[in-house]
């Protein structure tokens, strides 16, 4: 992952709206959401939740596919993990106190 893909995923994920998509998408796991259903999750209309995919989308921390006339949203679990592994390996340099404060062990290889 490089710079500017981790500096587009922060800036994807610093909005409390977008934040709880991606933390509903999450939840969600591979099967994912529509957008009906997750704006019904963080109390958002279909059309604020469509916008602020579409955000999340470019920044690839979402993908979508069309469900006959319907469209599910999932996590890009990938991206997000890029996205932590280079925020804890490559910018913090497995700084053992930002790896305590994750919850990685030491002893694992997380990333």
């Amino acid at each position: 992952m490089n710079k500017s893909q981790v500096i587009d995923g922060l800036s994807a994920l610093s909005h409390e709206v977008r934040l709880s998509i991606l933390k509903h998408l999450v939840a969600a796991g591979p099967e994912g959401d529509f957008a009906g259903a997750i704006g019904d999750a963080v109390d958002a209309a279909p059309s604020k939740v469509s916008f602020h995919i579409s955000a999340m989308e470019r920044a690839q921390l979402v993908t979508s596919e069309r469900v006959s006339r319907r469209i599910v949203y999932r996590a890009n679990f990938e991206q997000l993990g890029g996205l932590l592994s280079y925020l804890i390996t490559d910018c913090c340099k497995n700084d053992p106190t930002v790896m305590a404060c994750c919850g990685i062990m030491e002893t694992k290889d997380c990333c």
